[in-house]
């Protein structure tokens, strides 16, 4: 397959929509890891709860970290490319393209795993949720 100059351009987009979409995972967990300490310092008894989900949020955090890092080494290696095609190294470029590729692939797999921690945090947030409401009803 021969690669052109405009093939990784065209990648440009979903890279930075991706890390858009990272940054604001970071930014939505960074909101509840506060919410989360808080809630830690005021509610006595409820630390085995609290301290689970932090541990869950610094799992997420270390894996939205390389999410980030794999995205934007997956930018540099298109633009990268772009340059090396520029100055006729095709054979050179055509690697470092399929590299970016990989680079990407590794960051949506990443997401993926991400994502499904998210939802074990979720059902473990419900399912206290849930113990609390059922005790309030058979009071």
């Amino acid at each position: 397959m021969q690669v052109d100059i405009t093939t990784p351009a065209l990648l440009f987009p979903a890279i930075t929509l991706l890390l858009l979409a990272f940054t604001n995972r970071f930014v939505a967990l960074a909101t509840l890891a506060r919410g989360l300490r808080q809630r830690y310092k005021e509610t006595p008894g409820m630390e085995a709860t609290v301290l689970g989900q932090i541990k869950n949020l610094k799992t997420r955090l270390l894996l939205i970290r390389n999410m980030q890092a794999l995205g934007i080494a997956s930018f540099f290696c298109c633009v990268l490319s772009m340059v090396l095609m520029y100055l006729s190294k095709q054979v050179i470029a055509d690697y470092v393209f399929g590299a970016s590729l990989f680079l990407l692939l590794g960051s949506l797999i990443l997401s993926f795993i991400e994502t499904q921690i998210s939802t074990k945090a979720l059902t473990l947030e419900l399912s206290d949720l849930e113990s609390k409401t059922s005790d309030k009803v058979e009071s």
